[in-house]
């Protein structure tokens, strides 16, 4: 795979596959920039060659064509500010307008088009569409990790035009280095802590992890569907009571493969789920049956934390309670800081996207990691060893 090192931009115009699916106040403020400030390397890159930049992205899930509230006039401002200059914006992806402004865009200059998914063909990967979009420049450039498990026109489809000029962004080549180190060169031991609402959610990666880790901590709520198989009492606690038997059996398989698999022993037990709830520490497995757990509790915390510590390598994905309430966060914390002591140590850790992303970042603690993950479930599908749409366009 080609990325943006092997080329100067110098003259030349770059269509840029980013991701600024970025989460906006009612006032259209941007709330978390972290996918922004992921591809500014990459556009910055280009600008400095002397290159223009046309940038594409979705935002939102729009049902109904254009949306005010998912228009990406929204982010301009703001993109602006982190690049050091005027982003236009053409009010179209592939209308006269972004037909225009990308044909007089001069070397420094970037052109945002607007939400590609106001047009149904964005999803459907439908190729005259990608046609259109594939016109605007002379190389295309993919830097959207986060999108690279859909096969879309701008992420999967578009690259077909650019057979000699497709390359990877900083970002897209990053999130595949760090995912290969885990999953295919682990400094021993690899620890893998899986949190999170469903054991569903997580069943391929949990199967391709017994493979590859010596330690798999499970937290969340996922284990009171483990604790549960094996007789506990989880009270209100979640569950997936069609899941029992899988639970089960990936205990066994991973007896039988010599992964020590850890699950919680206690909880944070509460009698509503709010941040003012009336909270015990106790075990998991004997929950009254108008309580429920929401985090796990301090013996789990210093168990998984001395393990996380012994760990050579360290992939998590998915928090270990409720996290976003700070009644419910310590669990969670106690991992980050178990997670963050081990790399100051000199273990590599990466964070699997998603909530673990914002459970770092509240904490304060992402530039205390190996490497945060914007790729969510693009990331997950990636360590389950399925083929990504966006990543295989590069390769091709």
């Amino acid at each position: 795979m080609k990325t943006i090192d092997d080329l100067s931009f110098s003259g030349k115009k770059a269509l840029v596959r980013v991701d600024f699916n970025v989460p906006l106040d009612e006032n259209f403020n941007i709330t978390d920039d972290n996918r922004i400030q992921g591809a500014a390397p990459t556009i910055k890159k280009i600008l400095a060659d002397g290159g223009a930049v046309i940038l594409m992205s979705h935002l939102g899930r729009p049902k109904e064509g254009p949306t005010d509230k998912y228009s990406l006039k929204h982010i301009v401002g703001h993109l602006s500010q982190v690049l050091g200059v005027d982003v236009q914006f053409a009010n179209d992806c592939i209308g006269e307008e972004a037909i225009e402004k990308s044909a007089s865009l001069k070397g420094g200059e970037v052109l945002l088009l607007e939400n590609l998914r106001f047009y149904k063909e964005e999803e459907k990967g439908d190729v005259g569409f990608a046609e259109k979009l594939a016109k605007l420049g002379d190389v295309y450039v993919n830097d959207a990790f986060g999108t690279a498990h859909r096969a879309h026109a701008s992420t999967a489809v578009v690259a077909q035009f650019f057979p000699n000029d497709r390359y990877a962004g900083y970002l897209m080549a990053a999130e595949i280095n760090n995912a290969e180190k885990v999953m295919n060169k682990p400094e021993r031991p690899f620890t893998a802590i899986m949190g999170g609402a469903k054991v569903s959610d997580k069943i391929q990666l949990i199967e391709a992890l017994l493979d590859k880790v010596d330690n798999l901590i499970i937290g969340g709520g996922m284990a009171y569907t483990f604790v549960k198989a094996r007789g506990g009492e989880i009270g209100k606690s979640l569950v997936e009571l069609d899941k029992l038997d899988l639970a089960n059996e990936l205990v066994k398989k991973a007896d039988e493969k010599g992964v020590n698999l850890v699950l919680p022993t206690d909880a944070q037990i509460a009698d509503k789920f709010a941040n003012d709830a009336d909270t015990y520490n106790g075990p998991n497995d004997q929950i009254p049956a108008d309580r429920e757990g929401l985090d796990i509790g301090s013996e789990s915390s210093e168990h998984f934390a001395e393990i996380i510590s012994a760990s050579n390598t360290l992939l998590w994905n998915g928090p270990m309670g409720v996290f976003e309430f700070d009644t419910f966060a310590k669990g969670t914390k106690a991992v980050a800081d178990a997670v963050v002591k081990a790399t100051e140590r000199g273990a590599f850790s990466l964070i699997g996207g998603g909530d673990s992303a914002a459970a770092v970042s509240k904490f304060g603690m992402t530039e205390h990691v190996s490497y945060v993950s914007t790729g969510g479930g693009a990331l997950l599908e990636y360590m389950e060893g399925k083929v990504l749409p966006g990543v295989k366009a590069l390769e091709d």
